[in-house]
């Protein structure tokens, strides 16, 4: 796949970023040999290979799920920079 100029510009126009003429030659260069690079993957024969969603084999690992104690209300509100009756105390932010 080509890449030029025009294009470039399009994209960095979409992207909200401003480009210099120097900026805009150099990104059109740097991306077409990017472009050109991956393209040699349309070379490969893929034909006998299965498709896969990783290339490692994974193997989730799961654990059993504990119950455990938690910490008292009071003791996990103690450090809060505003607290109320045992609830964390925020700024409104929501306009009435």
């Amino acid at each position: 796949m080509a890449i030029n100029r025009d294009t470039v510009k399009y994209t960095a126009n979409l992207a909200r970023i401003e480009l210099s003429d120097k900026e805009l030659d150099h990104f059109t260069d740097q991306l077409g040999r990017i472009l050109a690079y991956a393209d040699k993957l349309n070379m490969l024969n893929v034909s006998k290979l299965e498709p896969t969603s990783h290339v490692l084999e994974m193997k989730n690992v799961y654990r059993g799920d504990i119950i455990k104690k938690s910490l008292p209300a009071s003791e996990v509100i103690k450090n809060a920079p505003g607290k109320e009756n045992n609830l964390f105390k925020v700024p409104k932010i929501i306009e009435t």
